[in-house]
């Protein structure tokens, strides 16, 4: 019987890939989204509806996604969004949505499909992080803050599910080129001119780091290799200097914030 993969946010950018990947190489795949109805007949896999910030749409669609599978091998956490702006300038609000999304929507699908695994007794959670779990660049305050979230709860987990055999893994990309940084919300209503300079040399900063981001084949590939994996990794840093800028956070930390400062001053 084929793998069933769960890939949630996978009508669009890179979820869409993963999943259309996956499929084409034999698993049973089964994405989400939260309008599949605009997506019928564009993918090859079975869309479902999911809406991950609503505790409604999650029971609905964990009843229905049994009605398509007997089996649930792997569950990929892939939807979430990120929020851009300098932290005093990004209205509390904006962050708790933030939250709302890649942290309490992420814990949510999980906890309601966790039945199933220990039922199973196996099982794997593979949930896409974001390099910013592990390190914190400017600008990205709330989203960085998210991620580490995330990263923490995964890393308590893991050692809960290690009795039921369901391994636990996370996937730390730098930036890639998919649809996150066009998608990111920015809020302009607080903005406050002591900012003004340092907030143009970040904004750049980070324009310019998903204008030179690396195609997403290689975290297509990470995850590809965790889902075969029988003892899967559970941090997989996956880019162009993820294995030495945790290690400089860590060990070097006036080396790794002086490299963020100079980077900074010399964005335009």
């Amino acid at each position: 019987m084929k793998n069933t993969v769960l890939i949630t946010g996978a009508s669009s950018g890179f979820g869409l890939m993963l999943a259309s990947e996956l499929h084409k190489t034999g698993y049973n795949v089964i994405g989400t989204s939260r309008q599949p109805e605009k997506h019928a007949g564009k993918v090859p896999f079975k869309l479902l509806r999911l809406d991950i910030d609503d505790d409604n749409s999650i029971n609905e669609f964990t009843q229905a996604l049994f009605t398509h599978t007997g089996q649930l091998d792997v569950l990929i956490n892939n939807a979430g969004y990120m929020v851009t702006g300098l932290a005093e300038e990004t209205p509390v609000e904006v962050g708790r949505e933030q939250f709302e999304t890649n942290f309490w929507g992420t814990v949510k699908v999980t906890n309601a499909l966790l039945p199933f695994f220990r039922q199973q007794k196996r099982g794997k959670i593979i949930t896409v992080s974001s390099i910013v779990g592990l390190i914190g660049p400017p600008n990205l305050s709330y989203y960085t803050a998210s991620k580490h979230a995330v990263e923490g709860y995964f890393k308590s987990l893991r050692f809960e599910l290690d009795p039921f055999d369901i391994k636990v893994s996370m996937v730390e990309p730098v930036w890639f080129k998919t649809n996150l940084g066009n998608h990111a919300v920015s809020s302009t209503e607080n903005r406050i001119p002591e900012y003004d300079a340092y907030r143009k040399q970040v904004q750049a900063l980070t324009r310019k780091g998903l204008q030179e981001a690396e195609a997403p084949d290689a975290v297509v590939s990470t995850i590809t290799r965790l889902i075969k994996a029988k003892e899967p990794k559970f941090s997989n840093p996956v880019g162009k200097m993820t294995g030495i800028l945790p290690f400089l956070q860590s060990y070097l930390p006036a080396i790794f914030e002086g490299s963020i400062l100079k980077s900074v001053k010399a964005a335009k």
